[in-house]
């Protein structure tokens, strides 16, 4: 019987930034609104099921208007417990995961070097 591979390239329109700080997450959405002129607002905690019986919660910022999308993670979970389990588990040495979407998204590179200027570094 002969094999057939299906190879599907994804695009996607929106960008994963991994920001080392030792900031509070307040903090931090209040340094990106001053950069990006946006209003990253907390939202209730994202809560991720991570077996049947185990769930971990992370807290987030959102701002979104009609030509973008920001979300400020924190990549560790509230819980103690739950240390190891990562939001992003690729980034794991990242304490925060901006998404862009949008004309955020299209200015990604301007946005990584005025974040590096402006955020404290550990």
């Amino acid at each position: 019987m002969k094999k057939k591979r299906l190879e599907i390239e994804y695009s996607f329109d929106f960008e994963l930034i991994g920001i080392i700080s030792s900031a509070k997450g307040y903090k931090l959405a209040w340094e990106v609104n001053h950069i990006m002129g946006s209003r990253l607002v907390r939202q209730p905690d994202l809560t991720v099921l991570l077996d049947k019986d185990s769930f971990a919660s992370y807290v987030y910022y959102a701002f979104e208007n009609e030509v973008n999308v920001l979300k400020l993670f924190r990549n560790k979970p509230n819980e103690a417990d739950q240390i190891k389990n990562l939001l992003v588990p690729e980034f794991p040495h990242f304490d925060y995961i901006l998404l862009t979407q949008g004309e955020a998204h299209m200015s990604s590179n301007r946005l990584q070097e005025l974040l590096k200027i402006f955020l404290p570094s550990n």
